[in-house]
C-alpha cells in the first residue's frame, strides 16, 4: 500500500515537473546550460577525489541497501523502529545517487556541462530527499519517545496504519516543498551557458546566475528551510526532553543505560545531520568561503548518507547480531 502511494506520488510529481520545465523552456530566449565547476580548481586532486567519492558511494550503496535487505528478511526486525530505519536508508540511497553520480562524472570528464532540465531535475529530487530525511528523523524521534515513555502501550500506539502514515507524511511534504521551490525557480530567466561554482545544482548557485529578480524564489526557500529546520528540531528536542525526564525516573542504572542506548544511534544521526545544516546556514556568502561551502556540502550530501547505516549498525545490537549470523551462515554454506 505504501509502495503504491509513493509510486503514484512520484508519477504525479514528475508529470507536474515536466509541465513546469516545458513551459519554462518555451520562455527562455536561448538554449540554457549550466557548467558545474566542482573541484576543477584542483586539477591534481581529480583522480584522488574520484577514488575517494567512488569508495564513499560504494559503501553508501552497500550499507543502505544491505540495511533494507536485512530488515526485510529478518522477522525479528519487523518492528516500527526498523521500518522507519529502512525508509531512512531508502532515502539516503537515492539522495546520494542523485548527487554523487554527477559528481563522479565531472571528476573524470573535461566537459562539466549539465542541461537546464538535468540541473532542475537534480535540484528537484535532491530537495525531495533532504526534506524527507529531515522529517523521517522527526518520526524516528517520536518512535523513541513512545518506546521509552509508554513502553507498555508501544505496540498499540505504533500500529501498522500509523507507521505507514508517519512514513508517507515526510515523502508527501518533501514533494510539496520541492515542487513549490522548483516552480519559483522555473519562473526565473536564464540565458546561454551559466557557471555554477559548486558540484551540485543547489538553489543559491542556480539563482545567482539568473537574469531576473530572484527575490520571490529566495524568500520562498528561506521561509521553507526555516520552517522545516525549526519545526523538526522543536519536535525532536521536545521528544528527547520527555525521554530524558522519563529515564531520570528509572531507579536502576542498568535500566537508564538501556533506555539511553536505544536512542544513542538516533541522537548521533540527528547531531551530524542538523549540525551540518546549521553550519551551512552560518557560512557567509563570499568568494573566500566557497571552498568551505563545497566541503560542507560534500559532507552533507555525500558522506552523511554513508554514515547513517554505519551509525545504526555499529550501535545496534539487533542489527549487528543479524549481520553476524548472516555472514556466518554464508561462510558455513561456502
Amino acid at each position: 500500500m505504501l509502495t503504491c502511494l509513493l509510486q503514484n506520488l512520484l508519477l504525479v510529481s514528475l508529470n507536474q515537473l515536466s509541465y513546469f520545465v516545458q513551459r519554462n523552456q518555451e520562455n527562455q530566449s536561448a538554449e540554457v546550460t549550466f557548467i558545474l565547476l566542482g573541484f576543477s580548481e584542483y586539477p591534481g586532486l581529480q583522480v584522488p577525489l574520484f577514488l575517494l567519492f567512488l569508495t564513499i558511494y560504494t559503501v553508501t550503496v552497500l550499507g543502505n541497501l544491505g540495511m533494507i535487505v536485512i530488515i526485510k528478511i529478518k522477522p525479528k526486525l519487523h518492528t516500527p523502529m526498523y521500518f522507519f530505519l529502512s525508509n531512512l536508508s531508502f532515502v539516503d540511497f537515492w539522495y546520494s545517487t542523485v548527487v554523487t553520480l554527477k559528481l563522479l562524472e565531472n571528476l573524470v570528464v573535461e566537459d562539466r556541462t549539465i542541461s537546464f532540465t538535468g540541473c532542475i531535475m537534480q535540484f528537484f529530487f535532491a530537495c525531495i530527499f533532504v526534506v524527507t530525511e529531515t522529517f523521517m528523523l522527526v518520526v524516528m524521534a517520536y518512535d523513541r519517545f513512545v518506546a521509552v515513555c509508554n513502553p507498555l502501550l508501544y505496540t498499540v500506539v505504533m500500529s501498522q496504519k500509523l507507521c505507514s502514515l508517519l512514513v508517507a507524511a515526510p515523502y508527501l511534504w518533501g514533494t510539496v516543498c520541492s515542487l513549490t521551490l522548483t516552480y519559483f525557480l522555473l519562473e526565473l530567466s536564464f540565458i546561454g551557458k551559466n557557471i555554477i561554482n559548486n558540484f551540485v545544482c543547489e538553489h543559491a548557485a542556480i539563482i545567482s546566475v539568473s537574469c531576473s529578480d530572484p527575490y520571490v524564489s529566495q524568500e520562498t526557500i528561506l521561509v521553507s528551510a526555516t520552517f522545516n529546520e525549526i519545526s523538526s528540531l522543536l519536535i525532536i528536542l521536545t521528544s528527547y526532553v520527555f525521554i530524558f525526564i522519563t529515564v531520570r525516573k528509572v531507579p536502576s542504572t542498568e535500566g537508564r543505560h538501556k533506555a539511553f542506548s536505544t536512542c544513542a544511534s538516533h541522537l548521533t544521526a540527528i547531531t551530524i545531520f542538523h549540525g551540518t545544516i546549521l553550519f551551512l546556514y552560518c557560512v557567509p556568502n563570499s568568494k573566500s568561503s566557497w571552498l568551505m561551502v563545497k566541503v560542507a556540502s560534500v559532507f552533507y550530501t555525500v558522506v552523511m548518507p554513508m554514515l547513517n547505516p554505519l551509525i545504526y549498525s555499529f550501535r545496534n545490537k539487533d542489527v549487528k547480531e543479524t549481520l553476524r549470523k548472516s555472514i556466518s551462515t554464508k561462510l558455513l554454506c561456502h
